[in-house]
């Protein structure tokens, strides 16, 4: 048997006493002694690290929408792409998770639901942070955050600015395209309605990719974001049906039939519609 290889030969660093470790700018201590469980039920560990990795996720998701927003109000729409195309990859491993959370049977999760009194993802203010940046402005969704001023203080700060897709379509119309109404819009909490002149901005784009490649790139970028957010939608109903059958969510909800309605919503209606006119 070969003597075992002692790192330090090589150079790395194997003393931490004044340094700063891995574990150090991590915090590591903070974050792995943040799993809690309320029973003693073996899966309510799975449930509790899915939903904070999930938040862990949703917070690199909107600092990317964030930053893509301020780039293509800036007019620099290269780097939103790379910052749209990572948030898409954001929401492909938020798909991956549900596949965990699934190896969960209905008789395991009963065992500790009691234990999350009403709380629920349905409360997460992130993924509302998502929704509304995204341009789903659905203003009855403030109130279960009325409680905690200072998240309602960052969500209305989101509202009050465009969404994500009022960002696109002011491109557009920066770029001497119509775009109707949009045009003339002043409140941002207003939830948004589609309108032609957008619906035609978008054939426009994409009868001519090579002229006007990168609103058509953008628009790209777009759906393959909503792409990912739907199929996030749609594994989270399957989920939900597959762990609790029709039974009402923890939070008040009447749990999948609540979860499918949700899957009707568009985020870019005229993206999708544009396909049709083609």
């Amino acid at each position: 048997m070969s003597k075992p290889h002692d790192p330090s030969a090589d150079g790395a660093e194997m003393s931490f006493k004044d340094r700063m470790s891995y574990s150090d700018y991590l915090r590591l201590d903070e974050i792995l002694g943040a799993q809690q469980p309320l029973s003693a039920a073996h899966d309510e560990m799975l449930f509790i690290v899915q939903h904070q990795t999930s938040e862990l996720w949703m917070k690199l998701a909107l600092h990317e929408i964030g930053s893509a927003m301020r780039a293509i109000r800036a007019d620099r729409l290269e780097p939103s792409f790379k910052m749209l195309s990572r948030v898409a990859r954001i929401f492909e491993q938020l798909n991956s998770a549900w596949d965990v959370l699934r190896t969960m049977t209905p008789s395991e999760y009963t065992e500790f639901r009691d234990a999350l009194g009403q709380s629920s993802g349905f409360q997460s203010w992130q993924y509302r942070a998502v929704e509304f940046m995204a341009g789903n402005r659905n203003l009855a969704m403030l109130k279960p955050h009325a409680h905690r001023p200072e998240l309602s203080a960052r969500l209305e700060a989101i509202l009050a600015e465009p969404s994500l897709y009022d960002e696109a379509i002011l491109l557009l119309g920066r770029n001497g395209f119509d775009i109707g109404v949009d045009a003339r819009r002043a409140d941002w909490r207003e939830t948004r309605v589609e309108n032609e002149e957008v619906l035609v901005a978008w054939q426009t784009v994409y009868r001519d990719p090579q002229r006007y490649w990168m609103f058509y790139e953008l628009a790209e970028k777009l759906v393959d974001f909503e792409d990912y957010f739907r199929r996030w939608r749609f594994n989270h109903v399957t989920t939900v049906e597959r762990i609790i059958g029709m039974k009402r969510g923890t939070g008040g909800t009447s749990g999948a039939s609540y979860l499918r309605k949700m899957l009707e919503v568009e985020l870019f209606p005229e993206l999708w519609k544009v396909r049709t006119r083609l």
